[in-house]
């Protein structure tokens, strides 16, 4: 048995009048997931709801599933919407439109071939599956969710506790899983209803580990909602096992609102990051000596408005400052002498590049332990440069000629020592 295509050229209710009995579906409701297929006679013909007549005709409409059961096993799957005529004489065929191609092997699995050897069975029934995204599905996290917060940045990583809420939706991709694990032969129609908790607890309990994947992204709990595309992924492959493999379900997307912490989480991670700033301040005396000049400044407006006259304020002040040890001006200078010295750490820190590509800082290779290049022999210029190239890199002069060479004192000389100051020639 199975189905053919009905010809282009017919079409509506003219086609469906030529058949005995003429099998469709009106629009699912968003509420329902499975509808038994409505049966139209013509004429006399009265025969049981539960029988199939060969060449009967079959609607398929689009966001829908329609299969055909005998006797309690699946033979006939059709996703892609059209008209068809049923024929108990042909090999089952499987229609399996935007389902793709895996509906072919539950089908293999699940369905049977061959119905009573082409004959018609005691029980044939049409379903239809509500193939569409199954939206409004509210969720929300009874216990909060532990979630690694992690700054490599400033050294932070702490567990957090957070509560989730939202929506997600869901959609029917293996109608035949939903049918043999799921509904099975009902008697008109199943309602999500009868489902939504079980996934719903299911959901929740795989959103703790799919959102604790996300800490590694390192993120924090308010970016969580602009990850909705990471968290469908790892829900779905949480769910994989219960939902997709077993009921043929799949999560389409969730949509979440910002997360929330518990006070004294969300003043833990605060505390954290003033601890990490404040360390940076101290690092850098220049920092430091801004933040204290900003904090005297403040201390001399609450001097100045002291209950018992600005000179208590202030000489209060100025004990205060005495005893404080470091002032601004000594913070300044020390942030003025390592300037220097952090300028010049990049030209320390970028060594020397070895044959074999590898840029090292020692006197021989990490890579290869090939020893550093000698520097290139250099000449000194009159104005006292000494240089590598052809023209003095101070003032332009060229190189004079091979013979000659400059003393230290400033005289070009062409024999072993200087006719200035007696040197040697180096």
């Amino acid at each position: 048995m199975g189905l053919i295509r009905a010809a282009l050229e017919s079409a509506g209710s003219t086609l469906a009048d030529q058949w005995l009995e003429y099998f469709y579906c009106d629009s699912i409701d968003k509420d329902v997931l499975v509808v038994k297929g409505q049966k139209r006679t013509k004429g006399s013909n009265k025969g049981s709801d539960n029988i199939i007549t060969n060449g009967s005709g079959i609607a398929v409409a689009d966001g829908q599933c329609m299969i055909i059961v005998d006797d309690g096993k699946v033979v006939e799957i059709c996703a892609e919407p059209g008209k068809f005529t049923y024929d108990a004489s042909s090999e089952p065929s499987v229609f399996s439109g935007s389902l793709g191609s895996s509906i072919i092997e539950s089908f293999k699995t699940f369905g049977k071939r061959f119905a009573m050897g082409g004959d018609t069975g005691h029980d044939q029934r049409v379903y239809y599956f509500n193939t569409k995204e199954i939206t409004e599905n509210k969720f929300g996290t009874p216990n909060p969710i532990p979630f690694r917060v992690v700054d490599s940045k400033i050294m932070l990583d702490i567990d957090v506790s957070l509560r989730c809420s939202g929506l997600y939706s869901y959609k029917i991709v293996d109608p035949i899983l939903f049918y043999t694990n799921v509904c099975g032969n009902v008697a008109s129609q199943y309602n999500r209803s009868e489902i939504d908790q079980q996934l719903k607890t299911e959901f929740i309990s795989a959103l703790t580990p799919s959102i604790g994947k996300l800490s590694d992204l390192e993120i924090r709990p308010n970016q969580i909602v602009s990850h909705s595309t990471d968290l469908e992924n790892n829900l779905n492959e949480a769910l994989s096992m219960k939902w997709e493999k077993l009921r043929g379900i799949r999560v389409v997307s969730v949509a979440m609102n910002p997360p929330t912490l518990p006070p004294e989480d969300q003043e833990m991670i605060k505390e954290a990051q003033r601890s990490a700033q404040q360390s940076l301040f101290n690092s850098d005396p220049t920092r430091a000596a801004g933040t204290l000049v900003g904090a005297q400044a403040e201390a001399m407006k609450t001097a100045a408005g002291n209950s018992a006259g600005a000179m208590t304020g202030f000489l209060g002040m100025g004990m205060a400052s005495n005893a404080g040890g470091m002032n601004a001006q000594n913070l300044f200078a020390m942030g003025a002498q390592q300037q220097p010295a952090q300028a010049a750490a990049p030209s320390q820190a970028a060594g020397w590049t070895c044959e074999c590509g590898t840029t090292n800082t020692g006197k021989f290779c990490s890579n290869c332990g090939k020893p550093q290049p000698a520097p290139a022999a250099g000449w000194t210029c009159e104005c006292g440069t000494v240089n590598t190239g052809k023209f003095c890199s101070n003032c332009g002069k060229p190189q004079p000629a091979s013979n000659e060479w400059t003393c230290s004192c400033g005289t070009v000389n062409t024999g072993k020592f200087c006719s200035n100051c007696g040197s040697q020639r180096p």
